[in-house]
């Protein structure tokens, strides 16, 4: 059958549609993935999937068989790029606590899920069968949440990863010896061990051939000169299917085979740069095109039947599923001493099902060991455990980022990279050593020896050149904070680590006060702002080069980055350094950003300027930016100018103007608002509800309000309705402080143009309120 292009449109479209509003709502796209597909598949509205109504509506064969293949690759792809992302020495470090994971996380759940079905009237090998599938975890559904929760390179990971290459192993193992007994009633001890020494001799295999033959490959393409980004993608690829290949020979699944393939074909066989373009082709391949074909159509197998037929024994696997998974996890764990939190965010991430499951089940179901009923439940469990481990695993990994438990690689990258040698940038990074490696690269030599004479590591170089970012220790940062003076060197520099060095976190200085320009920005760099705020680095330079700022720690109660902003604010510049915590006995400082959750506890590190700042801005600044400013050339009578002034107010205040203009001869009939010469503020009292605008006018020739007065060249209407009643006293109150100012009727008259009478009100002297 050809391949229907419609149908593989149709797909791609649902799958970034799904995928897209997932992201936007901050979980994996993979969840939107597999949603969309059971939204559109046969089980609810049936516009995807084979006899879709779409496709007879249009005449057209849905041609989603061969859709499968391009399926089946792009998770084979998906293997290989999330092998390469791992570091198989912290994998192997993890291996340990891997196996601890992948022992509990399928003993517990296969025990439990042979009794519920051999409780609920099954058969001992159909309660061995379901026991397989529920202990089963999905290597595949598990790395995609992975990515696009950018944890790969956590312990947590490492972990995820070695216990599901385990329990996929076990699990293939026992299903074999399982397969033996039901087709000769008897189980073959001699069998399952040939099974076994199958899986390790393609895993010893396959360790011989990435260590030994792999690295003599590659050099003898160096050696070759040939530099074509294809040909290293076409040799990519033809090692990853023939260690496919390799597995599905011992028995195994393939995408064990292009995953361990990924492990081997890392950085170190390739130039940095070649190595990140290849990355990102795959990246682009599998996660960007052939994956999401994949979990779409995993969406296809729900159907909804089973809640009318066997709804108990379906609630009751599901139970098993998710309880048996995680509890077991977590259990086993324990004796890895890395806590129980840890343990519980294993199991919730371990929970996924996904391809090995549906496939076993559908061998199972031809092969009679279960009947259509439990296929249907091992389907729907699969689907649901797999949707449901993006929000568990980032709740989980959320809530270990907020208690300092989520612990990144410890081997290759432990080190903060600081692009930039300023007196700010070598004050921060001073903090920062306190608790771990940190390096600081600037292409000026004498910032450079005053941070060596600080004592603190520091290269002189081009922060936008591989080998220079390199000797500073590039390959070994977990963390980038690219903060010089300069805006476009702070992008570039960042684009850089990131896509070259693949450093896991970048953080960026701003400068300015403009948050939006730079939203862009920080989205397409997958970049935070450093210090969670724009800030003039050319004046804390100069207080710190001169000595003029005092470190403060303050214990802090439980608050976010944002509520720590709002609280420094004041008169004195104050800048958040960074927080120090204490975990588990473990004390570190990290730099303060937007993703900043400091816990009751925890103290707040800022730098204090030790001189006075500009003013902080208030309401009424906010009021005199939105008011309406007239310059009158004309005399006016109180009749003129009230008219005038009614008709400017009244779209703001969403009153007539006949109404307002009322409202300002009644309150002038009452007493005069003229407040000193020259001045004038009428103001008035609306109905309603927050509403509250301001009118300022400038009239050189003078209003005549009040015919035994002068007339008044400054006039400022407020109007307001009841329950803003405090904010009138304030406004009246900030009028009367600016009009005190000894040149600001000089100022007043002098102005050249509405905007710069606007600028004069707001950098008029006055108390600021909050």
């Amino acid at each position: 059958m050809e391949v229907s292009l419609l149908s593989l449109l149709l797909i791609l479209l649902a799958a970034w549609a799904g995928g897209a509003v997932a992201q936007r709502i901050g979980y994996p796209a993979v969840l939107g993935e597999l949603l969309v597909g059971i939204l559109l598949g046969p089980a609810l509205l049936g516009v995807l999937g084979d006899n879709s109504w779409l496709h007879a509506w249009l005449g057209v064969e849905g041609g989603y068989e061969p859709l499968n293949v391009l399926a089946q690759v792009g998770v084979l792809l998906l293997m290989l790029y999330i092998g390469m992302e791992i570091d198989p020495k912290e994998l192997g470090k993890a291996s340990w606590a891997g196996f601890l994971a992948a022992i509990g996380g399928f003993i517990t759940p296969f025990v439990m899920g042979w009794g519920v079905v051999v409780l609920f009237g099954g058969t001992h090998i159909a309660g061995i069968f379901v026991g397989i599938a529920v202990g089963v975890t999905s290597l595949a559904t598990k790395s995609r949440i992975l990515f696009d929760l950018k944890i790969l390179d956590t312990r947590i990971a490492h972990v995820m990863m070695a216990g599901a290459l385990i329990a996929d192993t076990l699990s293939l193992i026992v299903f074999a010896g399982v397969l033996g007994f039901a087709e000769k009633d008897t189980l073959e001890f001699n069998e399952l061990l040939k099974v076994i020494a199958k899986a390790v001799l393609f895993f010893g295999g396959a360790g011989l051939v990435g260590v030994y033959v792999l690295p003599l490959i590659f050099k003898l393409v160096n050696r070759a000169g040939i530099k074509s980004r294809g040909v290293y993608f076409t040799l990519m690829l033809v090692i990853a299917l023939a260690f496919g290949e390799a597995a599905h020979l011992a028995g195994l699944h393939a995408i064990l085979g292009t995953f361990v393939a990924g492990l081997f074909l890392r950085e170190g066989m390739l130039e940095p740069k070649v190595h990140r373009e290849l990355d990102g082709l795959l990246r682009d391949v599998s996660v960007g095109f052939l994956a999401p074909i994949f979990f779409v159509m995993a969406g296809f197998e729900v159907s909804f039947d089973v809640f009318r037929t066997d709804l108990w024994l379906f609630v009751t696997i599901m139970a098993v599923a998710f309880v048996g998974k995680i509890v077991g996890t977590a259990l086993f764990y324990l004796p890895t001493g890395h806590g129980w939190r840890e343990g519980l965010v294993l199991g919730a991430g371990m929970n996924g099902r996904g391809a090995v499951e549906i496939i076993l089940a559908g061998i199972g179901l031809k092969m009679g060991l279960i009947n259509q009923e439990i296929f249907s439940i091992l389907v729907f469990m699969a689907i649901i455990t797999t949707a449901t481990v993006p929000m568990f695993l980032k709740w989980g990994t959320d809530w270990l980022k907020s208690l300092n438990l989520l612990v990144r690689s410890a081997g290759k990258r432990n080190t903060v990279l600081i692009v930039g040698a300023t007196p700010t940038a070598r004050a921060l990074a001073k903090l920062l050593s306190e608790t771990q490696p940190v390096w600081l690269i600037d292409s000026n030599l004498g910032r450079v020896d005053e941070a060596r004479a600080d004592g603190l590591n520091a290269v002189v170089g081009n922060a936008l050149d591989t080998l220079s970012l390199s000797e500073a220790h590039a390959p070994q940062a977990s963390m980038a904070l690219a903060m010089t003076g300069n805006v476009e060197i702070n992008v570039l520099a960042a684009r850089q680590l990131r896509d070259v060095f693949g450093v896991p976190e970048v953080h960026v200085l701003v400068q300015g006060t403009n948050r939006t320009a730079d939203t862009e920005t920080f989205e397409h760099l997958e970049a935070a702002m450093l210090f969670a705020q724009p800030i003039q680095l050319s004046d804390w330079d100069h207080w710190f080069a001169r000595k003029s700022v005092d470190i403060q720690r303050i214990p802090t109660p439980a608050t976010t980055s944002a509520e720590v902003l709002r609280a420094l604010a004041g008169d004195v510049p104050t800048l958040p350094m960074a927080y120090e915590t204490e975990r588990e006995g473990k004390r570190h400082v990290t730099q303060f950003s937007p993703g900043s959750q400091l816990k009751e506890g925890d103290t707040l590190i800022v730098a204090k300027a030790r001189i006075s700042a500009p003013p902080r801005q208030d309401r009424f600044d906010e009021l005199v930016k939105n008011s309406i400013i007239l310059d009158i050339q004309e005399p006016l009578d109180r009749e003129a100018f009230f008219t005038r002034a009614a008709e400017a107010l009244a779209a703001s205040m969403s009153e007539s103007p006949e109404e307002i203009s009322r409202a300002l001869h009644d309150r002038e009939s009452m007493s005069s608002t003229i407040l000193t010469p020259g001045l004038a503020v009428p103001h008035i009292m609306l109905a309603g509800e927050g509403r509250f605008s301001m009118l300022a006018v400038r009239c050189q020739p003078g209003v005549l309000l009040d015919e035994q007065v002068a007339p008044v060249t400054a006039l400022f209407v407020l109007a307001g309705s009841q329950d803003q009643r405090n904010f009138h006293l304030k406004a009246l109150s900030a009028v009367a402080q600016i009009w005190q100012a000894s040149d600001f009727e000089a100022r007043w008259r002098k102005a050249a143009n509405v905007g710069e009478l606007r600028n004069i009100l707001l950098q008029a002297p006055r108390q600021r309120t909050s």
